[in-house]
């Protein structure tokens, strides 16, 4: 070990890098992290996951004061929106978060190198810091967490101003009066939301003839009857084609892939939000013989092994869904393996969120994977309409709807939309680690009352046993 600087190198602080990072130093590795922006973080704290979370609940308490809390006998007389203020409170929320990782790095004793790191060969990797200076570090073992980018489109490539990725969509200056969204996945569904609730006229174009890609299209159907009821007009198997950009707006030319009816539509702004890809230029990948698949993806074995001994790869840089806590897991199992203990990742029980109003949440198959697979199974399917506290709080559009194995009664999957789902997903993905049944949720106390009991209620369903909260 005298030979290295370091026993791990990680490239990449995002939440796959760093939360590996500290598991390394926490089982007593000297451990670096490589950063080539000025915060760390990755795209998920600085203009991801944590920026829009914070812009969709200040877009919601907007949209309450507006709307809402009238019903509530809150009447307040006029509401002003004063976006320069929300923008701030965001760009606080992000830098409390990515200052609270610089403090885990010195808690913990990790190296924090600014610069672009790339892989020289095994155990060796070159930093370019932004003035231009080189340093080589030596390390055991190199991880990959380098995250993923947003895929352009080559005719609509970003400016960040009328064109956008999500970094523009987070950042604009004034409230658009209208926006096309092109792409209608969680992206797209969240922060077409915010600037709807804002104000702006949203159009999503989406090529499939679903939202959501896989998620449970009973779930979608519900969010996209509420969106549509707040305005937002969706156009799917619609295939974008072409683009303008003129001095105060963007014309985008789509087809109709049902009739193949050409038309146009113009907006002031255009978020392309067609998904992502994984970042790996520049990283020496092709150089050092790390396979990739045609994806763009680096590819590896058992244990997150490249095809060179001692460099590993994480999160979005590997096959798998493109999505925070994955990689975290992924990180904290590789530290775990590189000290010879079990590291382990249930990919049947990772979550997924979409954080609009009504929010959906999954876990597992959903109904429609399972009937595909040729599954056997009981589905329990309760809504949020007959929960007590959904009405009380006079939020109650959607449900929670349980798959089970049919001989076993083992929980196989959910699928959720409505209030606070985000957070009810994870009894359900506790219990599914454990190898529980669907029987196991129906016979455990959930207080009353509280929206959780629509998840109890949905177990019992699976038998037919469900009551009305």
């Amino acid at each position: 070990m005298a030979d290295f600087e370091f026993d791990v190198v990680v490239i990449g602080s995002g939440p796959g890098g760093y939360v590996g990072a500290i598991r390394c130093a926490q089982l007593g590795l000297k451990t670096a992290v490589i950063e080539k922006d000025p915060t760390y973080g990755g795209t998920c704290l600085n203009v991801g996951c944590i920026p829009s979370k914070a812009l969709l609940e200040s877009s919601e308490h907007y949209v309450a004061a507006q709307k809402d809390l009238k019903a509530h006998g809150v009447e307040i007389p006029s509401v002003t929106l004063n976006l320069d203020v929300m923008m701030a409170r965001k760009d606080k929320v992000v830098k409390q978060n990515t200052e609270g990782i610089s403090f885990l790095f010195k808690k913990n004793k990790i190296t924090g190198i600014q610069g672009f790191g790339k892989i020289l060969k095994a155990n060796h990797v070159e930093v370019t810091a932004n003035d231009g200076s080189k340093k080589v570090i030596t390390a055991k073992n190199i991880v990959i967490a380098t995250g993923s980018a947003p895929a352009e489109l080559p005719f609509l490539k970003f400016d960040e101003e009328r064109i956008v990725s999500n970094t523009g969509a987070l950042a604009l200056k004034t409230v658009p009066a209208s926006l096309i969204v092109v792409g209608g996945g969680v992206i797209g569904l969240e922060l077409g939301s915010v600037w709807n609730r804002l104000g702006t006229k949203v159009t999503v174009i989406e090529y499939s003839d679903r939202l959501g890609g896989g998620t449970d299209q009973d779930c979608m159907n519900v969010l996209k009857s509420k969106m549509q009821k707040q305005g937002v007009e969706f156009l799917l198997s619609t295939k974008v084609f072409a683009a303008q950009k003129n001095a105060k707006n963007v014309d985008v030319e789509f087809e109709s892939l049902t009739d193949g009816k050409k038309s146009k539509i113009t907006a002031d702004v255009v978020l392309v939000a067609t998904g992502r890809r994984p970042f790996t230029n520049g990283l020496g990948c092709e150089e050092v013989g790390i396979q990739k698949d045609p994806q763009g993806r680096i590819i590896t074995e058992g244990h997150f092994k490249t095809s060179v001994p001692g460099i590993y790869a994480i999160g979005d840089v590997i096959v798998g869904p493109m999505l925070a806590h994955k990689a975290e897991e992924e990180g904290v199992a590789l530290a775990e393996m590189l000290v010879g203990q079990a590291g382990h990742v249930n990919y049947n029980t990772v979550p997924g969120v979409i954080y609009t109003h009504p929010e959906i949440a999954t876990v597992g198959l959903s109904e429609e994977q399972a009937k595909k697979d040729g599954i056997e199974i009981n589905v329990g399917k309760f809504p949020f309409l007959a929960n007590g506290r959904a009405r009380a709080k006079a939020d109650t559009d959607g449900f929670v709807k349980i798959i089970a194995d049919k001989k076993t009664d083992r929980l196989l999957g959910a699928s959720l939309v409505g209030p606070n789902v985000s957070e009810l997903i994870h009894e359900i993905v506790v219990c599914m680690e454990f190898g529980g049944s669907s029987e196991d949720l129906a016979r455990s106390f959930h207080a009353h009352p509280t929206l959780s009991e629509a998840v109890r209620e949905a177990a019992l369903a699976v038998e037919k046993r469900q009551r009305q909260s």
